[in-house]
């Protein structure tokens, strides 16, 4: 049986960009449903799975702290955070991206990242510095690097299960194990609802403006393999099970644009042995990333990377891939004492795929790796290790020469046993490609006009990321293109 209720803005999925249109459109006065297609226990989608962090521009300290009203006195004094401009945010996000991110989509971003930082503020989202995972002690200060400083409270976990409690608060109606399947239209061609697959039977919910915020493919093997590539089918995906392309697909049905890297994702070094799917209890904790303070080998026992590249938040979402492509799909990341206390807590969890032993030949042989060949290869790199004033606050050029690949940064030769390793293989975060928006979040059509009532944000817009990505910078899309798009859904409602 089909029933019929109506709303002014239904919001297809329940993660950061859903809430963050479902929130705006809901500030406007407009009657709000979000469907969660995970029954309630599972909710959140790939939110739930991230570290929580945001990267914003910022010009000073005074920008940084507005933002933690809490923050005492004492941590305020230790915290070294510097600038990071909007012009250093667009140049990362550039760069990354080889210059191909769409140059619109960009500068929303950027301008947009500072006030979608303090409308979550206000909404009630808290935040604290990421005093472990990007920041090192140096004399008496913690200094903060590669232009990320703050994370939502409790993480991914703390910033999705707020949103369930903001969303509550203000009167924005959630339904779970509610999933969206088709687009609803009018004859002509305006978006009306949306056709909702429950444990009972089908619905429709009938609104004024739809926004799509419910993921990329990264969760639909088929579709992973079909523009991804052979082999991504075998991948492991980081995140939930209900982000297969759902959003994409119904936009697509009602002539929606593709648009962005439809062959491309966010693919990082994840436990070897994790499960398929994310584990709640661990969330992302199955993440390596403190590769660039050590060596990634394959089962060769031979490099494939320059493990210091750059900082680990513009190399981590790329070398995923890398590793996708290596015998066995696996690889070992190798650690020496001198750099142990720079190891992030994920490599300290009961579940993690290690071993640890007195010479590489040993650690090789428990890892499964050639000893032969990771010996020699330890070998030369320490060889061309070039000696220099090793810094991992900032690219100190402590580098290799005379090695392929090389290390550019963090070279120190690996010689102080006991040595550690530490078995990854990839894991999918998200995918690239998807629908193509304007500066108001509308879906375009393939001749670049507005599908009237349709709305688009987070992981499901493509031409944003390309090749790779800015850590932080998917939440803060997230947010920034969630708000637009709630704004433009309320509008279209006609409210505000």
């Amino acid at each position: 049986m089909t029933t019929e209720q109506r709303y002014d803005v239904v919001v297809a999925g329940a993660g950061n960009a859903a809430f963050s249109a479902a929130l705006t459109a809901r500030e406007m006065g407009a009657r709000v449903l979000v469907l969660e297609k995970a029954p309630e226990h599972a909710r959140g989608g790939n939110t739930y799975f991230t570290g929580g962090a945001f990267r914003f521009a910022f010009d000073g300290f005074d920008d940084v702290r507005a933002l933690i009203p809490d923050l005492s006195e004492q941590e305020a004094a230790v915290m070294e955070v510097g600038a990071y401009t909007t012009a250093d945010f667009r140049a990362d996000l550039m760069r990354v991206t080889e210059g191909l991110a769409d140059e619109e989509l960009a500068n929303l971003l950027v301008r947009g990242s500072q006030p979608a930082m303090r409308w979550l503020l206000e909404q009630g989202m808290r935040f604290i510095p990421l005093w472990g995972r990007q920041a090192f002690k140096d004399g008496d200060k913690y200094r903060f690097w590669g232009g990320l400083v703050l994370e939502a409270v409790g993480g991914g976990k703390g910033l999705s299960d707020r949103y369930f409690e903001l969303a509550a608060e203000k009167g924005v109606e959630v339904r779970y194990g509610a999933a969206a399947s088709a687009l609803l239209t009018d004859d002509a061609g305006k978006v009306r609802g949306v056709r909702v697959r429950t444990a009972e039977g089908f619905e429709e919910a009938r609104a004024s403006s739809v926004v799509l915020a419910c993921g990329g493919f990264e969760a639909n093997a088929e579709m992973r393999a079909r523009y991804l590539g052979a082999g991504w089918e075998l991948a492991k995906v980081r995140g939930v099970q209900t982000n297969t392309g759902d959003g994409i697909r119904m936009a697509l049905d009602v002539g929606a644009q593709p648009y962005g890297h439809w062959s491309g994702c966010h693919a990082v070094a994840w436990d070897l042995n994790a499960p398929p799917f994310g584990n709640r209890a661990v969330t992302d904790l199955y993440q390596k990333h403190s590769y660039p303070f050590g060596l990634i080998v394959n089962a060769r026992g031979e490099r494939f990377v320059d493990e210091g590249a750059d900082f680990r938040n513009y190399t981590y979402a790329k070398y995923g891939r890398e590793i996708l492509k290596q015998p066995q799909m696996m690889a070992v990341q190798v650690f020496d004492q001198k750099a142990v206390h720079l190891l992030r807590d994920e490599y300290r969890i009961p579940q993690v795929t290690m071993a640890e032993a007195d010479t590489i030949e040993e650690l090789a042989d428990y890892l499964s790796v050639d000893p032969a060949g990771l010996a020699a290869t330890v070998a030369a790199f320490n060889a061309a290790c070039v000696p220099g004033e090793y810094n991992p606050t900032l690219l100190d050029s402590v580098h290799t020469e005379g090695i392929e690949p090389p290390k550019s940064n963090w070279a120190l030769p690996i010689d102080e046993p006991p040595y550690v390793g530490y078995a990854v293989t990839c894991g999918v975060t998200f995918t690239f490609g998807g629908l193509k928006i304007n500066r108001d979040g509308q879906v375009l059509d393939d001749q670049d006009a507005p599908i009237a009532g349709l709305y688009a944000a987070g992981e499901l817009v493509g031409g944003l990321f390309y090749h790779n990505y800015p850590g932080g910078a998917g939440l803060m899309s997230g947010a920034v293109f969630g708000r637009i798009a709630g704004r433009g859904a309320a509008a279209g409602a006609g409210l505000g």
